[in-house]
């Protein structure tokens, strides 16, 4: 996946083609405005107020108690970037719109919108300083409660659409009775995965600070006792000796080091059955000299910045699979999330 300047006309496709248009100047001034534009109208309930039947400007400004002038600022901005139609001087979401940004949409992504504008954004400004010295924040070490509260919601509304995709991709067998999820905090995947399969059971291994904060969202997800937390930590718990038919760890190699994700291996390597496969559930660092991928390059200087780790290439992460003693079985790309992938390996 790519960002590109669209013309709207064919003297805009000239000026572009001709590069007499500046277009860095989309990047360090237009973006920026849109992101936090979008993530302050999340935040302000601007959304929420159309849908609700807010539909002129000063409705809008009513409802969320915000100022006219710069409501209609806001406005245009929203219906120049397709969250709105205007016609008849009445503002509409469009049905896109309606569809990732309200918040009690089960795809909604609301949950990362006030994640990212409440505890996120201040985060960016820390990016000059692990430019200088490649030492990231570790922001799971520092989290209050509340913001953990945060974080849990927005981790449940990223994968929203991922995890059914997980659940029916996933390469697992029909017969399989126990499952490890490593990091799983909400249980998204391992719902999805025991919906299908139904002799399935779940533990869902996480810090306490993010069960805390993540168990009333797994149990909204009704599968009562066959998905289960157990309060613990990947980096110093032992897994056990072939407990599990699956082990998932999803998004949680990119906040460890490559010696970290070694280790990882080897007890998950020593935790299956044979027959069992390992799931490592990632963006992924395009190699050196592939096409470049969007999703891939930021979310790796992302997590660079906030764990010092980053993303990982799908050769290195089969050599950690390899290394533990594991056989590559298979790559699924995600369709729902570009840049995406389940590295597969087996016992």
């Amino acid at each position: 996946m790519q960002l590109s300047i669209s013309p709207d006309n064919p003297l805009e496709w000239l000026a572009l083609r001709a590069d007499i248009v500046p277009w860095p100047l989309a990047h360090v001034q237009i973006m920026p405005v849109v992101a936090k534009a979008v993530l302050e109208a999340a935040d302000k309930g601007v959304f929420e107020a159309v849908a609700a039947g807010a539909d002129t400007v000063a409705a809008v400004a009513q409802t969320c108690n915000l100022h006219p002038k710069a409501t209609r600022e806001l406005m245009g901005l929203l219906t120049a970037l397709r969250y709105f139609k205007y016609h008849n001087e009445r503002f509409t979401l469009t049905k896109s719109a309606r569809k990732w940004v309200l918040k009690d949409n089960p795809e909604s992504v609301y949950g990362m919108m006030l994640f990212n504008n409440r505890v996120m954004w201040p985060w960016l400004d820390k990016m000059g300083e692990y430019l200088q010295t490649g030492k990231g924040i570790h922001y799971h070490d520092h989290l209050t409660a509340e913001e953990w509260q945060y974080y849990q919601n927005a981790m449940l509304a990223a994968t929203g659409t991922e995890a059914k995709e997980f659940g029916r991709k996933a390469p697992v067998a029909k017969t399989a009775t126990d499952m490890l999820d490593i990091g799983g905090s909400h249980g998204q995947h391992s719902v999805a995965l025991c919906r299908r399969i139904p002799t399935l059971r779940s533990t869902i291994l996480d810090l306490p600070e993010a069960i805390a904060q993540a168990a009333p969202l797994l149990a909204r997800l009704g599968l009562g006792e066959r998905v289960q937390h157990r309060p613990g930590n990947a980096l110093t718990d032992d897994f056990g000796h072939e407990q599990y038919d699956v082990i998932l760890m999803s998004s949680l190699a990119h906040h460890f080091n490559d010696e970290q994700n070694r280790a990882v291996a080897q007890k998950v390597a020593r935790a299956l059955r044979p027959g069992g496969v390992y799931i490592i559930n990632e963006f992924i660092r395009p190699e050196t000299g592939a096409k470049p991928e969007l999703v891939g390059g930021s979310t790796d200087l992302f997590y660079g910045l906030t764990s010092t780790a980053g993303n990982y290439s799908v050769a290195e992460i089969k050599d950690w699979q390899a290394g533990a003693g594991l056989k590559p079985h298979r790559i699924i790309n995600y369709l729902t999330i570009p840049g995406r992938a389940m590295v597969v390996a087996k016992k």
